[in-house]
Formats: structure tokens, C-alpha cells, sequence
């Protein structure tokens, strides 16, 4: 049974134009890919997730997921514009309900997954994974409008208190871990510490300048400094698109150091493959391939352009190209599992190219997203 609304809630929830208003056309122009069938791509796998029974929580909401749901609402509104479309498509209007639902109800909601269930420590992971994700996706829907609602900023002080303050990994988010990368392995805390920098450089309102979070961002950029050096090339990929927005993350020589890596990984094609963005073993003992892939071309991409790389560069224009070729007919493009062999044609086969899909599409519409 789904929760009905209180008029307090209803209240509370995103007031956006009408998605009737929305709806794409399937005769926009497009020039060397197709934004229509991105979009289409894009919104019918969200739709999916949003009504699958293993996504569906309490209180009529959904998982907040790092590979379908996140990069979705990251990318989804880079195609509001081309696509001449008035507001968010009714899928996103669902969507950020939900994100805004679990907000609000912050201290009733129960976590994405908990320790009696799932294993220990898994409370405190999963409330520290949504913590973040929840104000990433309502910081990238303010952005554009220049003003952070106070739905986000609640989102951003329940990040703030998910911060943890002491120990080794003081100044990060606990984060979830079920070995399954390469968003929830033994690397991902990192990732999800970059994902949280830009949260906050994102935000409207100049809140990176905010005085009273200095204390907290400054604990964050000295975790994300301190461990560095450890990470794999995908997680500092991660980190140079937040050095875009948050300064302090990267000196002037790791970035021209990052830069000589990030290219020397590049392949003769233009594209980027996961296989040299970090050590990833398969589960199954079959190997992760090599060949360029949507996920890692478009998320190498798009951290150059936010971190201020020339469109002219001949790493962003090659890396583009691959894109533009590599575009399926479906409207997606392609990656594979790092941990296992799947059905690509399977629901989980396709999380992936769900992410991919949606770095790629922020990478081909450019810096201004």
C-alpha cells in the first residue's frame, strides 16, 4: 500500500512546470548524435527502476541508485535545453518526489539497507551514502534556477551530519560497501567524498563560501588531499571534476601530473575503457574488457570539461568523437559489468550502460552542465 500524502508533505514536495510541457520530439534536430533517443534511453530505464520491486523502501520511495537513479538525475537536465523542452520529464518529477520525501523525513525513514538484513555496519553505510547522493541530485536541480530551496539545505545539513569527525577516515561519509564496484567496494568512500565536494561546489548561493560549513569543508578537502595519492585513476578522474568547483583539491603539479596519466591511458580510438581507470576483478574470473566504453570515455570527458579543459584539446576532442560514434541505436552507450559476466540485455546487465549513458550525454553537451 502506497502512503498518501499529508498537505504538510505535499507541501514540501518539488514544485516544477508541467511535464506534459516536458514530453520531448522526436523531430528535434540533432546535428552528430541523437539527444531524442538519449533522453528516451534515459528516462524509460529511471521509470524502471522507480517501479522495481527490489528498488522499492518504505514510505512509497525508491533505492537512490548510483548507477541508474544518480547519474540520471546528474545528466537528465543537460537535455532540457537541445530538446526544447519546458521542465523536468514526469519520470524526474518522480524521482526528485522521492528524493524530497525522504528529506523531509529524514529522522523516520528507514535506511536503504541495515544491519539486521544486510550485514554489519551497513546502517551507518547506507545512511551516509544517501546523505550525500539525496543533496547532489537536489543541488544539481537548483543550480540552474540560482537559489537553493530549503529542501536542499536540509539535505545539506543532513550530509553534514553523516560527516564523520574522527578517525582515519575523518572529513568522509560512511559509505556503502558490498563489493561490488565501482560505487560500492573498498574504494567507493573516496568516491563518494568527491561526490559530496561537488555537492557543495554545485550549490547555488555561493555555499561553497558559506562560514558555517568551513569547518566541515575544510576536514572534507583534507581527507580527499590526504588519500590522494592511494586512489585509482577513477576515483581522481572524480576528484579533478570537483577541483573545478572546489578549490584546494588538486595543486597546480598533481593536475598537470593527473592530466599526462589520464591521457597515457587513452586508447588509439579516442576512448577511455574501466579496465585502466583501476585493478578490478570479476567474481566470475572472466576478464574486464579493454575496449573503450561509454562509462569511462564519458566520465573522462566530462571531468576535463568541468575542470577546465579546452573543448579544443586533443583529448577532449578525440574523446567526443569516440562518443559521437559509439552512440547505439537504442539511444545508449555501452559498458560492462566489473563484476561479473552479465546478460547485457538483462536488467542489472544494463546498470552500466545506464551510467554510461548518462556521462556521456554530460560530456557531449560540454562544460555548461
Amino acid at each position: 500500500m502506497r502512503l498518501l500524502l499529508t498537505p504538510c508533505l505535499f507541501a514540501c514536495l518539488i514544485v516544477l512546470p508541467s511535464a506534459a510541457g516536458a514530453d520531448h520530439k522526436a523531430d528535434t534536430p540533432t546535428t552528430d548524435w541523437n539527444r531524442f533517443t538519449a533522453a528516451s534511453y534515459l528516462d524509460a530505464r529511471e521509470s524502471w527502476w522507480l517501479t522495481w520491486p527490489k528498488s522499492q523502501r518504505d514510505h512509497a520511495t525508491a533505492c537512490v541508485s548510483c548507477h541508474t537513479a544518480v547519474p540520471y538525475a546528474l545528466a537528465r537536465p543537460a537535455l532540457r535545453e537541445p530538446l526544447h523542452e519546458s521542465g523536468p520529464s514526469t519520470t524526474e518529477q518522480t524521482m526528485l518526489n522521492y528524493v524530497v520525501r525522504r528529506v523531509t523525513l529524514w529522522n523516520e525513514v528507514e535506511p536503504f539497507y541495515n544491519d539486521a538484513k544486510s550485514g554489519p555496519r551497513k546502517t551507518p553505510e547506507s545512511r551516509g551514502t544517501e546523505a550525500v547522493l539525496n543533496a547532489l541530485i537536489l543541488t544539481r536541480y537548483d543550480a540552474p534556477q540560482g537559489h537553493l530551496r530549503a529542501i536542499t539545505r536540509d539535505a545539506l545539513a543532513n550530509m553534514w551530519k553523516m560527516q564523520l569527525t574522527t578517525g582515519p577516515q575523518a572529513g568522509a561519509f560512511d559509505w556503502l560497501n558490498f563489493h561490488n564496484s565501482p560505487w560500492e567496494a573498498d574504494e567507493s568512500q573516496y568516491w563518494g567524498a568527491t561526490l559530496a565536494a561537488i555537492a557543495i561546489g554545485q550549490a547555488p548561493d555561493d555555499y561553497r563560501n558559506d562560514p558555517s560549513i568551513q569547518p566541515q569543508l575544510e576536514q572534507l578537502r583534507s581527507y580527499l588531499r590526504h588519500n590522494y595519492a592511494t586512489q585509482p585513476l577513477m576515483n581522481r578522474v572524480v576528484l579533478l571534476w570537483a577541483s573545478g568547483r572546489i578549490h584546494g583539491l588538486l595543486t597546480p603539479q598533481e593536475k598537470r601530473t593527473l592530466l599526462t596519466e589520464i591521457a597515457a591511458q587513452q586508447s588509439p580510438d579516442g576512448g577511455w575503457s574501466m579496465a585502466k581507470l583501476g585493478k578490478f576483478q570479476r567474481r566470475d574470473n572472466t576478464s574486464v574488457p579493454t575496449v573503450s566504453d561509454g562509462y569511462a570515455t564519458g566520465l573522462t570527458i566530462y571531468a576535463l570539461e568541468q575542470s577546465g579543459s579546452s573543448p579544443q584539446s586533443t583529448l577532449v576532442k578525440t574523446g567526443l568523437q569516440w562518443l559521437r560514434k559509439n552512440q547505439d541505436a537504442k539511444g545508449d552507450w555501452t559498458a560492462e559489468s566489473l563484476n561479473k559476466k552479465r546478460d547485457p540485455e538483462s536488467d542489472a546487465g544494463r546498470f552500466m550502460t545506464d551510467a554510461a549513458t548518462s556521462y556521456a550525454v554530460l560530456a557531449l553537451e560540454g562544460r555548461g552542465n
